[in-house]
């Protein structure tokens, strides 16, 4: 049951990073970093790191996505105002 629970989550990282890297566009790229980063936290809490894993919980999936997702959103509204007046 752990090694199928493993590679799932393996499974998860790996397309979401894909995904992050692909995506065209920038707010889905955000979401898949967070996936990610999520996938990766609960890969390390089942390899019992759990230092580790609440760390890249905390700031992997918490904080670099929040700026990400912020930024992007700033810069698209920024860019609205822009073409529109």
């Amino acid at each position: 049951m752990d090694l199928l629970i493993g590679l799932a989550l393996v499974v998860t990282v790996l397309v979401a990073a894909t995904a992050a890297v692909l995506l065209k566009n920038m707010l889905r790229a955000a979401v898949a970093v967070g996936t990610s980063s999520v996938a990766l936290a609960a890969l390390l809490f089942t390899l019992d790191a759990p230092y580790a894993g609440a760390f890249e919980l905390s700031v992997g999936a918490g904080l670099i996505s929040v700026l990400f997702i912020v930024a992007i959103s700033l810069t698209e509204s920024i860019r609205e105002e822009r073409d529109g007046s």
